[in-house]
């Protein structure tokens, strides 16, 4: 009986750590679900375009200046025009398509629910979620808690080559 007790007490201790990571799994769940059969009105709830277009201009003007071809200077001069193209172009569910299909949301595969991605869920320092492939693997969608109560796709660590419009 004891060691049920304290067996009890560990899986509570442990469900305080994962509150978040099951909060934030239905919303997450929904976005690549929206994603994946391209339902842009879902879309839009569950996506922060302003966060999304700082961090595409932060990594403008990084990639821009890092190869040494434009100037830092000229590059954060262009970037919050081109964020705002590529915000606008880029943040949309066809694009994030290769995103949902690296994370097996493709039609023939059978999408996990709720609690199966909440264990597909990375708790951050920040108070932030990235969804994860495997218990080290990457982030590379992020999602904040917004003032709505619902979790939004904030930030995009993967490739950006991985964002492609559609032809």
């Amino acid at each position: 009986m004891r060691a049920f007790l304290i067996a009890l007490m560990a899986l509570t201790l442990s469900a305080c750590a994962t509150v978040q990571k099951l909060d934030a799994a239905g919303d997450v769940h929904a976005l690549l679900i929206s994603i994946r059969d391209g339902d842009a009105a879902t879309f839009e709830t569950l996506v922060d375009r302003p966060a999304l277009k700082r961090e595409i201009q932060q990594r403008l003007v990084a990639e821009a200046s890092r190869d040494g071809r434009v100037p830092m200077g000229l590059a954060a001069i262009l970037a919050p025009g081109l964020a705002e193209l590529a915000g606008e172009a880029l943040v949309q569910p066809g694009v994030f398509r290769a995103v949902a299909d690296y994370y097996g949301y493709r039609p023939d595969m059978k999408i996990p629910g709720p609690i199966g991605i909440s264990t597909m869920l990375r708790e951050l320092p920040d108070s932030r979620v990235c969804a994860v492939t495997k218990k080290d693997g990457p982030c590379l969608l992020i999602f904040a808690k917004a003032p709505d109560g619902r979790w939004k796709l904030s930030g995009f660590e993967g490739d950006l080559s991985m964002l492609r419009l559609k032809r």
